[in-house]
């Protein structure tokens, strides 16, 4: 019998800490009227969300644009260096995001956006072999990131490539 009751206790506890983990969460790229940050997760904290939930997110993530849509994006260099964001937009398409905020740039071409500057960084496939490669989810894009549409939350980047 006292065994049924600390179960029941248990399970109570579990269902709580998980309803304000899932609360903690859903805070972030919300409508509010803060300024957009730029700086780091690890730095800055809102009331809003527990300094436990903040410990967890990695300080090299900086936070671009505004809007209620939120995704990730990471930007690789030639060498293998990676920098991270995490993009809040109202945009519905990648490029369209990515340019907003100043992460992206490039002419726009016969298939599209041909991307040469991510960044802050220009390629030139003409002088030294490397361009751009797009992915989403890790995968090599199978569109164009000026026609890729956003999935909430979804994971996109850029790989300098030869």
């Amino acid at each position: 019998m006292q065994m049924k009751r600390n179960n029941k206790a248990l399970s109570c506890i579990f269902c709580m800490v998980l309803i304000v983990a899932m609360a903690l969460c859903t805070t972030g790229c919300g409508d509010n009227n803060e300024t957009p940050k730029e700086s780091s997760y690890s730095v800055e904290k809102t009331e809003s969300q527990s300094s436990e939930l903040q410990d967890k997110i990695p300080a090299d993530i900086t936070t671009v644009g505004e809007g209620e849509t939120q995704f990730w994006f990471s930007a690789y260099d030639k060498e293998g260096n990676v920098t991270k964001f995490e993009v809040c937009t109202d945009q519905t398409v990648v490029g369209e995001a990515l340019q907003e905020v100043g992460l992206i740039d490039g002419t726009d071409e016969t298939y599209g956006l041909y991307v040469r500057t991510v960044n802050g960084i220009t390629l030139d496939y003409n002088e030294d072999g490397y361009y751009w490669a797009f992915y989403v989810e890790g995968e090599y894009a199978m569109t164009g990131v000026d026609q890729t549409d956003i999935t909430p939350g979804g994971n996109y980047s850029f790989k300098a490539e030869k």
